[in-house]
């Protein structure tokens, strides 16, 4: 094929159009010399990169900053349990103990105090603590950015303090499940938890969880420990001031303890009645009446008695009702106004003659005649020993347990009336001697009672053989090891307080048998009744004749022996002193229809005394704490009447008197076969059983 003339021009022009577009670029890339042309184009590209650069890096940065932080969140979640088997920890139980009119004496248990809920309490509470602690409580899901923001912002500037930035669900989730160690891993947890908390509870719930919970120094969990703690009253009653105060001392428990830095304390509540004004939950007239008048802590009246009559309680509380799994009242027989009293006596009568006379303890256990406990004092102080003496210390009853050795005596057919002679007395090299170093030669029963007369109550004793004056005592409600040797008469064998005023009650009751108790009742808070007492005992221990004429020696005491000074004008009255060797014990118990009681004055190291008689301080206290007791009550005889003088014959030889008839269980020629008592672990669970 050939090619015109034509053809050859135009592809020769096609030809030199491409060298033409071959060579334009070339022109392009030279650099121009004028101001505006490609080199401007080309900073415009370089600045659009810089910045794609930066955007990609910053992107790359944050997805890996994401992935990091998921990964340390999923780590750290991966230490709690599953979120679907994440529960609330239960609260530890407390128990309320209640006097017998329903008054808080105090609570037991980890906490402090009951749980209460949101309805219960006035609605400026909870909102104290919305107002200080999380003004976002109830706009934010568990964590707050504006509130953690804030807080870093004030503490970079260095006002008002250092602050935290966790919301009040963050301090649940801290308090609910984790220590209280200020790490990164923790704080993670706790947002994780808070997270959860919110999903899983309304936020008054929440709220109410955090006030059950939050700890307020002192042994204080949860706001109703804490009023009670600080102000004596439920959190039911506090006032906007009192509020203010418990709301500000979460921050710091020690350092702003009302009870111990009360200006702190002052300070800090004044922010919080502030911070409630400036956020609407409380009026300003009302701040301004709060500012004016802040709380202040109660103070802590006496030595603390009642807390030895709690601590028996808690002793006995489990044989009613096993482990306690929820909050419990407890209904004791406590009389307030008689704790109160007992404990002011003592306390009183040993600061005024105690470092004079030597003593440095005391004891006080009074019982109405059925058993029921109406005051229990452990000690001087509470707060400086919490060693029950009442209940757990064993102590020698010197001639306080005479009255034992006397009614196995009478049991056997003596009388009041019957002679025994005043002498001498020596029982395998042992002398024992009178108080006086004298003797009065042939004296009745009811005169060597009276004046605790040492040789006759031996001479008894070895009669009877110790071996049944130990049953009897027991019988009576006596349950320490007694050792049935001459000695026992003078109440050598030691017994605790609570174990006289025991079987002293049966003299006063008409000679039924009694177990102590001070528990009446257990509920729970919605008032499941879980125990109510039932039963006073078991029956008559002493019949009625022997029991006339116990109570008519008691009484010639009270009239002109040893315990004379200490009569209750218009009452029926018995009593009995007791003091030991080298004066290490000073006791005196008696009784009217009303009520039996126990007073001991010692030393815990077993110590003399400088010359402390039953007769004397003891008697001192017992007669000022029943003459306080008995006001207002109408005067009333000993249930089992006064023995007025069966026909008076000199007992001879071991015959019965004429006309008086021991008991059907002593009528017996072998001893062996008289009445048993419970042995001492018998009797602790049938008091149990039965509520003693």
């Amino acid at each position: 094929m050939r090619l015109s003339a034509d053809d050859r021009s135009s592809r020769s022009h096609r030809g030199g159009g491409r060298s033409e577009a071959r060579n334009e670029p070339q022109r392009e890339r030279r650099p121009s010399a004028g101001k505006g042309g490609g080199g401007g184009r080309k900073r415009g590209r370089k600045r659009r990169s810089l910045l794609g650069m930066m955007m990609y890096w910053t992107l790359v940065l944050g997805l890996w900053g994401a992935i990091g932080l998921g990964g340390l969140i999923a780590y750290h979640a991966a230490q709690l349990p599953p979120i679907n088997q994440l529960t609330v920890p239960k609260r530890p139980p407390n128990i309320a103990i209640l006097a017998a009119d329903g008054s808080l004496l105090a609570n037991r248990g980890e906490t402090g105090g009951r749980t209460i809920t949101i309805g219960e309490v006035p609605p400026y509470l909870p909102k104290a603590f919305v107002a200080i602690e999380d003004r976002r409580f109830y706009e934010h899901f568990g964590i707050d950015p504006v509130g953690i923001t804030r807080a870093i912002v004030t503490n970079l500037r260095g006002r008002g303090g250092m602050q935290g930035g966790s919301t009040l669900t963050q301090q649940l989730a801290k308090n609910l499940f984790l220590t209280q160690e200020r790490t990164a891993s923790r704080k993670i947890q706790e947002a994780i938890l808070a997270l959860w908390l919110e999903q899983t509870y309304t936020k008054d719930q929440i709220l109410e969880l955090y006030l059950n919970r939050v700890y307020f120094g002192s042994g204080a969990y949860g706001v109703e420990a804490a009023a009670q703690r600080y102000f004596n009253k439920s959190a039911r009653s506090v006032t906007i001031p009192e509020a203010a105060m418990l709301a500000g001392l979460v921050q710091a428990p020690s350092r702003l303890a009302p009870n111990r830095n009360p200006e702190l304390a002052e300070a800090r509540a004044k922010l919080v009645i502030s911070a409630m004004a400036e956020q609407g939950y409380i009026s300003q007239a009302s701040a301004k009446t709060a500012l004016v008048a802040p709380a202040e802590a109660a103070e802590r009246v006496g030595a603390g008695s009642v807390n030895y009559a709690a601590d028996y309680v808690m002793d006995v509380l489990d044989d009613f009702i096993g482990a306690v799994d929820g909050d419990v009242t407890v209904l004791t027989t406590i009389d307030t106004k008689l704790q109160s009293s007992a404990e002011t006596i003592l306390v009183d009568s040993l600061a005024a003659q105690g470092a004079k006379q030597g003593i440095s303890q005391g004891a006080v256990v009074s019982l109405a005649p059925d058993g029921a406990l109406r005051a229990l004092i452990g000690g001087r102080d509470y707060t400086k020993s919490q060693f029950n003496r009442a209940t757990a210390a064993r102590r020698q009853p010197g001639s306080s347990f005479k009255p034992f050795v006397y009614l196995t005596a009478i049991e056997r057919g003596l009388t009041p009336d019957t002679i025994r002679d005043d002498s001498p007395v020596s029982i395998k090299g042992w002398q024992p001697e009178n108080n006086t170093r004298t003797y009065r030669g042939p004296v009745t029963l009811q005169t060597a009672f009276a004046h605790s007369i040492n040789t006759v109550a031996v001479k008894l004793n070895q009669e009877v053989t110790p071996k049944e004056v130990v049953r009897t005592a027991q019988r009576l409600g006596i349950s320490s090891a007694l050792q049935a040797n001459p000695s026992l008469a003078l109440g050598t064998s030691e017994v605790a307080p609570i174990e006289m005023a025991t079987a002293y009650a049966t003299f006063a009751n008409g000679g039924q048998s009694v177990l102590p108790y001070v528990i009446r009742e257990v509920k729970t808070l919605n008032g499941k009744v879980l125990y109510a007492r039932k039963g006073n005992g078991f029956g008559p221990v002493i019949q009625p004749q022997p029991l006339s004429m116990m109570d008519a020696m008691f009484h010639e005491t009270m009239v002109s022996g040893s315990g004379s000074k200490g009569n209750i004008p218009g009452w029926e009255v018995g009593g009995k002193s007791g003091t030991t060797q080298d004066f290490r014990d000073a006791w005196f118990v008696g009784f009217t229809s009303k009520l039996v009681t126990a007073v001991w004055l010692g030393n815990d190291d077993n110590s003399a005394m400088k010359r402390v008689y039953g007769s004397g301080l003891p008697l001192e206290i017992w007669g000022k704490y029943m003459k306080a007791a008995h006001v207002g009550l109408q005067p009333s005889p000993l249930p089992g009447g006064l023995w007025h003088g069966a026909p008076k014959t000199i007992f001879d030889g071991g015959a019965p008197v004429a006309g008086v008839q021991p008991p059907a269980s002593t009528q017996t020629a072998d001893s062996d076969r008289a009445w048993v008592p419970p042995a001492p672990q018998e009797r602790n669970f049938l008091e149990r059983l039965f509520g003693g």
